[in-house]
């Protein structure tokens, strides 16, 4: 994974997450859903746990910095049935965070996490893996930057007909 790929992607997280600040009617008031503390929780340790699975496979050195994580690291890299349950469970726990969202935003991120497991197990070429890996992490950070409410912020009042 070349540094301009995560620089990329990181700019365009940064860009979905000015535009929270910066364009009046963020998050859209009939889409936007609030989560509880129990489902903020839920969806950062999802995330935090996708993080570090693309980490141990891109960025060994960097992961391998983090006391006990050689044998993490060593699964993940494994491509079995480890691996496999250290991509699943992460993905599930950022669904189930986001399970106050739209039916069909989680449904976009459900195939977006999908085509990701997908193109990593099934011997898929890496640039289409790392495509993949790029659009479901827009995907992400849209939901968490334009539809998310924090637990600490009150809810917007819905679109009126």
């Amino acid at each position: 994974m070349s540094t301009e790929f995560v620089v990329i992607l990181a700019v365009v997280a940064l860009l979905l997450l000015l535009s929270r600040f910066l364009v009046p009617g963020l998050p859209p008031k009939g889409l936007a859903a609030r989560l509880t503390a129990w489902d903020f929780s839920l969806a950062a340790a999802g995330l935090l746990g996708l993080i570090l699975h693309c980490a141990s496979m891109f960025y060994q050195p960097f992961v391998a910095s983090i006391p006990g994580s050689a044998a993490v690291i060593s699964q993940i890299n494994s491509m079995g049935t480890a691996s496999v349950i250290w991509y699943v469970v992460p993905a599930l726990l950022l669904l189930i965070g986001l399970r106050r969202q739209h039916f069909v935003v989680l449904t976009v991120l459900a195939a977006a996490l999908a085509a990701v497991g997908v193109t990593m197990y099934n011997g898929t070429a890496l640039s289409t893996h790392l495509n993949t890996v790029s659009a479901a992490g827009v995907v992400v950070a849209a939901i968490m930057f334009l539809l998310v409410v924090p637990p600490w912020q009150i809810k917007p009042e819905p679109l009126q007909s």
